[in-house]
């Protein structure tokens, strides 16, 4: 199933990676940077995000944030959306660790450094060198595989750094939207 239609907009690019970047949110600073990026989309919410505090200052797991999407065409657009982010992250969890971490160390150095202008390059770079390296994924559409480890790279610098997750993620979609164009 070719799912890259999924992408094709602006719009869709961001719920897939608001999606993918959601998943196995586990650390509070993480998670309200997702709260509030959420909120500063716009996402079309089933459930609001603001759910009871635990006594240790996380939100209840049940309350996390999640893009469950209402699209003006149904559940299954958004299911479809869902879907193409869980493809994503099941590459993303194949592709060869020592790559993934070399370019995450690479990439939160460079950034940290510069402007928020050049992430975008810092960011192109670091995706183009993995990929030379040879990430193991022939077989696969290769703009998928890109995706994927363009988004993996954003996830485990916000990880590391949870404050650059709106700029790094403004910088994923802009680096996604114009890889697709091209």
């Amino acid at each position: 199933m070719d799912n890259s239609g999924y992408l094709a907009s602006e719009r869709r690019a961001a719920v897939v990676i608001f999606a993918f970047l959601q998943a196995d949110c586990r650390d509070p600073y993480y998670e309200n940077e997702l709260r509030s990026l959420g909120k500063n989309l716009n996402l079309p919410r089933e459930s609001g995000l603001d759910g009871d505090i635990e006594t240790d200052g996380n939100l209840q797991s049940s309350n996390r944030p999640q893009a469950e999407l209402q699209w003006p065409r149904g559940h299954g657009d958004a299911g479809a959306l869902h879907a193409v982010a869980e493809e994503l992250r099941e590459i993303a969890a194949q592709i060869e660790h020592n790559v993934v971490v070399r370019a995450t160390q690479n990439l939160s150095r460079n950034i940290r450094t510069c402007q928020s202008e050049q992430w975008e390059y810092h960011l192109a770079y670091e995706v183009e060198k993995a990929m030379k390296q040879g990430v193991g994924f022939e077989n696969l559409p290769q703009e998928r595989v890109m995706v994927a480890l363009t988004l993996t790279l954003v996830e485990r610098v916000c990880k590391q750094a949870p404050q650059l997750l709106s700029s790094l993620f403004e910088t994923a979609l802009c680096f996604i939207c114009h890889a697709r164009a091209r």
